[in-house]
């Protein structure tokens, strides 16, 4: 089922979000089904819970390599539950955002270029990656979103804020 998406000025999406507490449940299959869905219909690169409504430390994210990011290298799809993430580098590289509950905008944020994550898939199995570039970036994005972090709070120069249409006209660039 797709869900409509919570946009900025939602309260909802300012909150701190809950751990998962129960692995393997058939709710748990269903909400991660249905944001898989959600994602795809609304073609981002990823989707955390809070962005539906659910108040759970749960971000989906992934997608093949494809015409529209043709720039961005493939990253997994992947099921991320309780989410903990260590940046492997000091230096934050800035790179340009987009969001689902932001829509038609973009910001330059800066991030970690390598970062390590872990956490747990559906079924309670442990992961535990390294990521850099925009695999990094997506996972530290959607991962804001447990802590109420937008990824306008994060830009730090407003100029490199603004529409996507204005910021780059004539370009075919998609929300993440």
């Amino acid at each position: 089922m797709i869900h409509p998406i919570l946009r900025m000025g939602e309260p909802r999406l300012l909150r701190i979000a809950q751990p998962v507490d129960a692995f393997d449940t058939p709710e748990l299959h269903a909400l991660v089904a249905d944001m898989f869905e959600t994602m795809h219909d609304a073609n981002g690169a990823g989707l955390a819970a809070p962005q539906i409504g659910v108040d759970r430390r749960l971000v989906i994210f992934g997608f093949a390599a494809d015409a529209q990011r043709s720039d961005d290298d493939p990253v997994p799809e992947t099921v991320l539950l309780n989410p903990v993430i260590e940046k492997l580098e000091v230096e934050e590289q800035d790179g340009w955002e987009g969001c689902l509950s932001v829509p038609g905008m973009r910001g330059l944020v800066p991030r970690a270029e390598r970062i390590r994550y872990r956490g747990f898939d559906p079924f309670g199995k442990p992961i535990d990656r390294i990521a850099t570039g925009f695999h990094a970036r997506v996972v530290q994005h959607e991962c804001d979103h447990l802590d109420g972090i937008l990824y306008p709070m994060r830009v730090r120069d407003f100029t490199h804020f603004g529409f996507t249409e204005e910021l780059f006209p004539g370009q075919d660039i998609v929300d993440d």
